[in-house]
Formats: structure tokens, C-alpha cells, sequence
């Protein structure tokens, strides 16, 4: 019996600054993915970049897998956006 081919999606998402990237990857690594004998992750940062690769058994896990990571990279983006360093410059700012 010959072993199931594994697809391979690797994602760089830009942050602003390396310290960003790394928030992201912790905020993101705490959940494992829900299917591990058939989803493989790794999360790296590059620089500002935050690096997802992954090995899935299925093209349907794939897609599902890369979705799911981006909805949540979206979150952390708009998160950190609303209340990151920046944010709390233009509250001292304003006041």
C-alpha cells in the first residue's frame, strides 16, 4: 500500500515590523489544527513576515486549512490595528 501524497501551501504574511509577525504566530500557534494526523502546520517569522506552511492529505483540506489560517491572520491584523503600539500613540495624541 503506497503512502498518500501530501499537498504543501506555504503563505508570507506581511506585518509591520518583526514584532507584529511574532504576536500573530503565538496568537495563531495556540490552537492545533483539528485534523493533526492529516494536517501538518509549521509557523515561522521572517523578518516582518509571518511564515505558514502546510502539508495536508487532501486538496479539500488545503483550501479549508489556508481559509481558516486567513480568517484568523485577519482577526490578529485587525486586532493589533485597533489595539497595538499605534493605537495607543493616537490616544495620547487626541487627548
Amino acid at each position: 500500500m503506497s503512502e498518500t501524497p501530501w499537498h504543501t501551501v506555504t503563505i508570507r504574511v506581511p506585518f509591520a515590523n518583526p514584532k507584529h509577525a511574532t504576536i500573530a504566530m503565538q496568537v495563531i500557534d495556540v490552537d492545533p489544527e483539528l485534523q493533526r494526523q492529516a494536517v501538518k502546520r509549521t509557523l515561522t517569522v521572517d523578518g516582518n513576515d509571518l511564515v505558514a506552511s502546510f502539508a495536508t492529505s487532501t486538496v479539500r483540506l488545503a483550501r479549508l486549512t489556508t481559509n481558516g489560517f486567513l480568517e484568523n491572520v485577519d482577526l490578529v491584523a485587525r486586532t493589533i490595528g485597533e489595539f497595538g503600539e499605534d493605537s495607543e500613540r493616537k490616544q495620547v495624541i487626541s487627548r
